[in-house]
C-alpha cells in the first residue's frame, strides 16, 4: 500500500541546489513550510513557489532553528563552509536531514555531524546524487547480478570541463580552499563515494598526486586587465572571457544566476557583478588555489584496486571502466551508454539505462540523480525503502574520510592507511 504521509520540509540555503531539490517537492509527498536564505531574490522565489507565509521566511538559519521543531526534514544547501553549524543545530532539534555534499569542509566537522546524528538517532541522506542516477544504478545492478564476476579493477574519470572549472573552481565559490574546501572534496567526493559503493569493500590505502598548473597569474597575458570587461586585447580568442560567458550569453542562466545570486537577472545586474566581483576577473588573476588536475589510487580490503582521474582540460563528462573476473564494462555517463563484454559469450552488449526505464519518468538534474534522491528520501523517512542506494551519513562520512586521506597523501607525498586515518575521527 502506497504511503500517503506528507513530509514537512524547511530549506536552509535557497541557491541553485536548494531550488533544485525543492522544485521536485511540489507534490503531495512534501510540503516546504519555511526558508532561510540571505539573498532576498532567492528567498522570495522559494516563498512564492511554495506559498510560504512571511513569518516563515528568514534571512539567516539561526531564528528558524531557534523555533521548536516545525517539520520532518531540514534541507541544508548553503555554501560548503556553512554546513556545519546549521546541521549540528538541526540534529539537536531532532530534524532528519537532506544534506548537500560535501558534508563539511574538514574531516573533524564531517565526523562531528555523523557522530551527532548517531547519538541523536536522526536520519541523514547526503546528496551523493550519482548513486541515484539510472546510469550508475544499472552498473551497480550488473555487478550485483554477477555479470562481471568479482570486480578487480576500476578506472574512473571525472572530466570537469574547462569552462565549468573557470566558473566554479576559479572564479566561483569553490576556487579557494580556505573559503570552501579542497578540490577533491568539493567536486569529486561524489566519485570517491561511487567507486567505494560499486566495489562494496572498505578502502585500505590511498595515494594521490595533483596540482594547480594553468589558472595562475604566471599564465596571464602581460597586457591583460584585472577585469575582462575593461577591454582585454585577448578577449575575442579567450575561452574564459567573462563578458562572453556571463553577459552576452543570455541563455546561460546557470552562470548568470550564480554570479548575481538572482533568479533570471537583468543584463545591468550581470554587468555590475562583472565589474565588481571575481566573476568578472581575468581567469588567471583570481584568488583560486585548488588543483586543476588530480589522480587518486585506491586499494580495497577485498583486493580490488581503483584509479580516479579528475581533470578540467576537456569538454566535460564522466567515464568509467570496470574489469572483473567474468567480464568488463565501459560506461559514458553523458551519452547514457554502457558497453558490457562477457567472457562467457565473447560478445558485447550495448545498454542504454534510460531506455530500460519502466516508469516513464523524465530524467532531469544530474542525470536523474536529483529526482532519484528526493524520491529515495521520502521512502527512507517513511520506512518504505529496501534498496541499496542509500548515501546515509555514516557511509558518506566514511567515504569523505577517504577523500581527506587522499588530499593528505597529495600534500605529504606518501601513501595513507585509510583505516588508521578514520580511527582519528569516527566513534
Amino acid at each position: 500500500m502506497e504511503n500517503s504521509k506528507t513530509l514537512k520540509v524547511i530549506l536552509i540555503g535557497a541557491g541553485s541546489r536548494g531550488q533544485a531539490y525543492t522544485n521536485l517537492m511540489q507534490n503531495d509527498k512534501f510540503k516546504v513550510v519555511a526558508v532561510a536564505e540571505p539573498e532576498s531574490n532567492e528567498r522570495e522565489y522559494i516563498k512564492n513557489l511554495h506559498n510560504i507565509p512571511d513569518e516563515m521566511c528568514f534571512e539567516t538559519w539561526e531564528p528558524l532553528l531557534d523555533l521548536e521543531k516545525i517539520a520532518d526534514v531540514a534541507i541544508i544547501a548553503t555554501v560548503d563552509s556553512m554546513h556545519y553549524a546549521p546541521a549540528m543545530k538541526a540534529i539537536e532539534r531532532g530534524y532528519n536531514l537532506l544534506l548537500e555534499k560535501p558534508v563539511a569542509p574538514t574531516a573533524q566537522e564531517c565526523a562531528d555531524i555523523a557522530n551527532a546524528a548517531k547519538e541523536r538517532g536522526v536520519k541523514i541522506l547526503v546528496c551523493h546524487v550519482l548513486r541515484y542516477t539510472k546510469f550508475f544504478g544499472k552498473i551497480k545492478e550488473l555487478i550485483n547480478d554477477g555479470a562481471l564476476g568479482k570486480v578487480v579493477s576500476i578506472h574512473h574519470s571525472e572530466c570537469v570541463g574547462n569552462v565549468h572549472q573557470s566558473h566554479s573552481y576559479v572564479r566561483g565559490n569553490w576556487g579557494n580552499t580556505a573559503k570552501s574546501a579542497n578540490m577533491l572534496l568539493a567536486k569529486s567526493c561524489h566519485d570517491i563515494d561511487i567507486i567505494q559503493w560499486l566495489i562494496g569493500s572498505e578502502c585500505k590505502q590511498v595515494q594521490s598526486f595533483g596540482s594547480l598548473t594553468y589558472f595562475t597569474r604566471d599564465n596571464a597575458p602581460c597586457d591583460s586587465p584585472e577585469y575582462c570587461i575593461d577591454g582585454c586585447p585577448h578577449g575575442e580568442e579567450c575561452y574564459y572571457n567573462a563578458v562572453k560567458l556571463y553577459l552576452e550569453d543570455e541563455q546561460n542562466l546557470w552562470f548568470r544566476n550564480a554570479c548575481t545570486k538572482k533568479v533570471k537577472p537583468s543584463n545591468d545586474e550581470v554587468e555590475k557583478v562583472l565589474r565588481t566581483t571575481q566573476y568578472g576577473k581575468c581567469v588567471f588573476k583570481c584568488d583560486n588555489d585548488v588543483v586543476d588536475h588530480q589522480v587518486v589510487n585506491l586499494e580495497f580490503e577485498n583486493g580490488a584496486v581503483a584509479s580516479f582521474n579528475m581533470c578540467c582540460f576537456n569538454k566535460g563528462g564522466r567515464f568509467i571502466r570496470i574489469m572483473g573476473t567474468d567480464g568488463e564494462l565501459y560506461g559514458d555517463m553523458e551519452e547514457n551508454m554502457i558497453n558490457y563484454y562477457s567472457f562467457k559469450t565473447k560478445k558485447n552488449k550495448i545498454i542504454n539505462p534510460l531506455e530500460e526505464m519502466r516508469d516513464g519518468s523524465v530524467v532531469g538534474g544530474h542525470g536523474g540523480g536529483d529526482e532519484g534522491i528526493v524520491g529515495t528520501l521520502y521512502k527512507y523517512l517513511t520506512e518504505d525503502y529496501n534498496g541499496d542506494m542509500l548515501s546515509e551519513i555514516g557511509i558518506s562520512v566514511y567515504n569523505h574520510l577517504i577523500t581527506f586521506a587522499a588530499e593528505q597523501s597529495r600534500l605529504e607525498n606518501r601513501v595513507i592507511n585509510v583505516e588508521e586515518f578514520r580511527r582519528n575521527y569516527l566513534k
